[in-house]
């Protein structure tokens, strides 16, 4: 199971990225856009993924990912069960959600 302390290094580590606290929910943004969002409970982390993709994601592993809320539908969003992560798809996920915030330039300077 992958922790908040995990994704808080991850996140922090990027270009950009910063900490917010919004309604006792931590989030990670570039700018004012959230790309990372962990919910209250810290039992499972949203991020943004294209929503062209969404669909195929949760078919992918329906136990693992589920859809945002109704009211976050309209967005880049999945949200996915921290207790069926591991480290290394977690780290894949939040930077490749950080990705989708930052010019290329930004990006190209991160590896996996």
């Amino acid at each position: 199971m992958v922790t908040v302390e995990q994704i808080r290094a991850v996140a922090l580590s990027l270009p950009r990225s910063y900490e917010a606290v919004v309604r006792d929910r931590v989030k990670f943004r570039v700018g004012q856009i959230v790309y990372v969002a962990l919910s209250r409970d810290e039992t499972s982390m949203g991020f943004a993924y294209p929503k062209e993709e969404r669909d195929a994601l949760i078919a992918s592993g329906p136990a693992k990912f589920f859809p945002p809320s109704k009211s976050d539908e309209r967005f880049n969003w999945v949200q996915v069960h921290l207790s069926a992560l591991d480290e290394p798809e977690m780290r894949e996920l939040v930077i490749d959600a950080w990705r989708m915030c930052v010019p290329k330039k930004v990006s190209d300077t991160v590896q996996r």
